[in-house]
């Protein structure tokens, strides 16, 4: 069924491009409801037609909302983590970590009902996330903490604690998205702009790379 080819051209669509576009569209719809209906309100029906398929289509990728939910995580946290996750030891700490900064920046500009959801779930005391959080976000926290940690003992940057420092990264560029009423009505704003955003990143970047004794990379 997903090996498809038209009448009117000979073009065939790969089977594995078709399952990871409807993967990503599923997802997509996934955010949208559970963030408005929660893990119990929401629906495999309501995903379905947010996602614009037919509900038998969702259930071919994903048996079950839970393995829908899972997935959906998953996806949210390789999003968040994957420009730091293959940085080195030879790489150049400053631009790294400024890289991580910016990148989570954005990701709280384009993704913002991501974040709300997974600090949901924390919040609520990780029930779906626990699994994940002991194997899988403990086992990267601790490799990116290694590689910092030997930037450090090479005297590339100031002696901070590593895991503390990925905890603020993602603090404060996640805030932008988790505390977004309370950002717009202290600074008196309608909604965001892409130049706030710009904003923060400037800020943040500057401040942290600071604090470990790094000089921010011209852009």
């Amino acid at each position: 069924m997903e090996q498809m080819t038209t009448k009117n051209t000979s073009k065939t669509y790969r089977p594995g491009r078709i399952r990871e576009r409807n993967h990503e569209i599923i997802l997509a719809a996934a955010e949208q409801e559970f963030a408005l209906h929660g893990f119990r309100g929401a629906t495999i029906q309501n995903i379905a037609e947010r996602a614009e398929l037919p509900k038998s289509n969702v259930l071919y990728y994903f048996s079950n909302k839970k393995k829908i939910y899972a997935a959906m995580f998953d996806d949210i946290l390789a999003r968040w983590n994957a420009v730091f996750s293959s940085v080195t030891v030879d790489d150049d700490p400053a631009e790294a970590l400024a890289s991580f900064i910016r990148a989570k920046v954005d990701m709280a500009r384009l993704y913002p009902l991501a974040s709300r959801l997974f600090a949901m779930e924390i919040i609520q005391g990780a029930p779906f996330l626990m699994t994940h959080l002991r194997t899988n976000m403990r086992e990267w926290v601790r490799g990116r903490a290694g590689v910092m940690q030997q930037w450090i003992d090479q005297g590339r940057m100031a002696p901070v604690d590593p895991v503390q420092l990925i905890f603020l990264i993602w603090s404060s560029t996640q805030h932008y998205a988790d505390f977004q009423v309370q950002v717009l009505m202290v600074e008196n704003k309608a909604e965001y702009e892409k130049q706030d955003f710009d904003r923060v990143a400037d800020f943040l970047t500057d401040i942290i790379l600071r604090g470990c004794g790094l000089e921010v990379p011209k852009k």
